[in-house]
């Protein structure tokens, strides 16, 4: 787990008690930081559950499974539940199998007491597809948003910082699990790896947080002066705004965490990832002076864009500078593939 030195030299995420009659998402729209809600959840029956014991959590778990393909990833007791890659960035240092939500908890269980077990990962799996009818009686409500739900649920591990593009608030239903959250700012200090070979779909710190090497990461010292870190237990619940990175541990030998992940744009608006592909491709390589001259272009018509870049235009005659529907975003993929084609 984090080095406790590591640990020492950052501050808390900000905790917030709900007003009465307050929703969630009206403390999330007055934050644009992370924040931690005790008891969040309180009420859900997997909580409730949970704080039984491990075996009426796994038994309220095994009557709500679907007999569903699941991906589990399994990693060696050597790995110590770090989720990473092996030592040469050829491959993971795990491997994804197919199996049974029902198969994930008998392995569990069969490992439970074992003092050096191996790795046993199920993520990001949606809910109502391997837990159907699991939101009756454990739900967030998020009124004008349609979230995924999905589940996490593992022995102890380690899930190296990343970040989502999309809005979460987490709850950890099963165990305890510790969040390590950085500002967006903070990139340069986490030594990313690449952004196409990943654990798991995003890009990852190489840094490992149990045996920081600040000879190789020097920068990651100023890094864990803005970290922010909280353990979570049963029904409580962390917002992690779009973009910032966590760090995330499973404490003990079960955990479980429900995600609610949105976008508060419409669908039919871009990735904002396959902006910085393109950039790479377009952009990156050029002269010190052209990259300078486009990245006034960008803060002029994307960054600081507001009224005034296009107020000088007649309407009608604004094109791609005109507010994005779903004509126009449709138009411009239309654009970019016929260019991308050539």
């Amino acid at each position: 787990m984090t080095s406790p030195d590591i640990l020492s030299g950052m501050g808390p995420i900000a905790e917030r008690e709900l007003e009465p009659q307050q929703h969630v998402l009206e403390a999330v729209s007055q934050s644009d930081e992370p924040f931690v809600i005790r008891g969040l959840a309180a009420q859900w029956k997997v909580i409730e559950k949970a704080k039984a014991s491990n075996e009426e959590l796994t038994g309220y778990l095994r009557e709500c499974a679907a007999d569903v393909p699941v991906l589990a990833w399994k990693g060696p007791p050597a790995n110590e539940g770090r989720v990473f890659y092996n030592d040469d960035l050829s491959s993971m240092n795990f491997e994804q199998v197919e199996t049974r939500l029902e198969a994930v908890l008998d392995e569990l269980e069969q490992c439970k007491n074992d003092p050096a077990p191996p790795t046993i990962y199920m993520g990001s799996t949606e809910t109502e597809y391997c837990l159907p009818g699991f939101s009756d009686d454990n739900r967030l409500e998020l009124p004008g948003l349609q979230p995924t739900v999905r589940i996490w649920m593992g022995n102890s591990h380690r899930v190296a910082a990343h970040y989502d593009v999309l809005e979460n608030i987490a709850i950890v239903a099963g165990g305890r699990r510790r969040f390590i959250l950085f500002p967006p700012e903070q990139i340069a200090n986490l030594y990313v790896g690449p952004i196409e070979f990943t654990p798991a779909g995003q890009p990852v710190s190489m840094v490992d947080f149990e045996r920081p090497d600040f000879d190789r990461f020097p920068c990651f010292a100023e890094a864990i002066k803005h970290a922010r870190t909280a353990v979570l237990e049963p029904g409580d619940a962390v917002y992690i705004p779009s973009m910032w990175w966590h760090h995330v541990e499973g404490l003990e030998r079960f955990n479980i965490l429900i995600n609610h992940w949105w976008l508060p744009v419409p669908d039919y608006l871009g990735a904002p990832l396959d902006s910085l592909l393109h950039a790479i491709l377009s952009i990156r390589e050029l002269p010190a002076a052209q990259r300078k001259a486009w990245q006034v272009f960008f803060d002029h018509y994307i960054f600081n864009a507001d009224e005034q870049t296009v107020a000088h235009l007649p309407e009608g005659r604004r094109g791609v500078l005109d507010p994005l529907d779903e004509n126009s975003a449709r138009k411009i993929r239309m654009l970019l593939r016929n260019k991308l084609n050539k």
